[in-house]
């Protein structure tokens, strides 16, 4: 810190040139305060004066009063240089950074952030973000996953994927389970509905007044849903949906359905009900693939649409919106549409197998 007072003396050319540049209203307001700076230095103000009159920092004073002794008026419209840039970042420091990222942890994390990564390598926190985006990076984030042990892996898959893509003819293929759970949530305090620059508002705290079960039929080939609430899902109320499946559906069609292996779908009481109803052939997916059954598709679309947002007093209000949103989807339904081949899904899953494997032996 400077602890002396700096004294200009201008000789009358330099105070002329100064006073034009104030009273030209043409030139930048920077260069303006610049010289308004040196001017009242010059009149014998002091730098809290100066600060009070020009509106500019201490440090800002004291920078413009030292170069315009070092460099006089020319300095003060060209300004002081800047210093020069940083190096530019080698392919070397890319390259040591990306495998820290992807093989190092730090001392105190489970993973690296922008900060920390600046630091370790001695760079801004910008350019750790740009090279993490270059090498499509991300240490904040982890997805889950789980590979399905199911010894008939492949044979499932083949069966149900054929099942999508090539159906077989007069017969129904319906996509069935159940979504359990559903709680009738009503929050604490009412919320502000959207406008203009707000997005509307609700409380994190809720009350709870109750749950549903929804067992769903998802027509693979319409898109149409089959659709009922109750209060449990065991084995009784699964076979209550079959039932209901029945009624619902053309009795000279043969349905075949497509479901989890939850030990309600195998009771022996569900194994004597299909065996009196041979139109119906279940297909169960492998253990640990849910996402082979498209009706979870159906969950994800009504839990995003209709329930996670949704405020309910009761059970009953539940049912009612979800009953309201499966008939406004079957009175115009879409299917989804199933894309990847049996053989692509055996293959990836073989993929993941190894990598599991690889990495159970310390291999990479």
């Amino acid at each position: 810190m400077r602890n002396r007072r700096i004294e200009i003396v201008l000789g009358a050319k330099d105070r002329a040139k100064l006073k034009r540049i104030v009273a030209d209203g043409n030139t930048r307001q920077k260069i303006v305060k610049r010289a308004r700076i040196v001017l009242l230095t010059a009149e014998g103000h002091g730098v809290m004066a100066i600060m009070r009159e020009v509106e500019v920092s201490k440090t800002t004073v004291w920078r413009w009063q030292d170069y315009f002794v070092e460099a006089g008026v020319a300095g003060l419209l060209k300004g002081r240089s800047k210093p020069p840039g940083k190096k530019p970042i080698t392919a070397e420091i890319k390259l040591k950074l990306v495998e820290k990222t992807v093989k190092e942890r730090p001392a105190n994390a489970t993973h690296w952030s922008v900060r920390m990564m600046a630091e370790e390598m001695g760079i801004s926190h910008t350019s750790v973000q740009r090279i993490w985006r270059e090498h499509g990076l991300k240490p904040h984030l982890v997805r889950s996953f789980k590979v399905s042990n199911d010894p008939d892996f492949a044979k499932k898959v083949e069966d149900i994927v054929g099942l999508y893509l090539d159906p077989p003819d007069r017969a129904l293929v319906l996509s069935i389970d159940e979504k359990s759970q559903i709680q009738a949530l009503d929050r604490t305090q009412p919320g502000l509905p959207m406008k203009k620059g707000r997005a509307g508002t609700m409380t994190h705290d809720y009350k709870r007044n109750g749950t549903t079960t929804l067992f769903a039929a998802l027509d693979v080939a319409s898109g149409t849903v089959i659709g009922e609430c109750k209060p449990r899902h065991r084995a009784a109320e699964f076979l209550g949906f079959l039932k209901k499946i029945d009624r619902e559906t053309l009795a000279h069609l043969d349905l075949h359905l497509i479901a989890d292996n939850y030990a309600t779908h195998k009771t022996p009481a569900v194994k004597r009900w299909l065996k009196r109803h041979p139109r119906f052939h279940l297909h169960f997916t492998p253990t640990s693939s849910s996402w082979l059954n498209l009706v979870e598709r159906l969950f994800a679309e009504i839990t995003r649409q209709r329930i996670r947002r949704g405020t309910f007093t009761s059970v009953p209000e539940l049912k009612a919106a979800i009953e309201d949103w499966i008939a406004h989807r079957n009175a115009n339904p879409k299917p989804f549409t199933w894309t990847k081949t049996a053989k692509k899904l055996i293959a990836s899953h073989r993929r993941a197998r190894k990598a599991l494997n690889n990495q159970a032996d310390g291999c990479t």
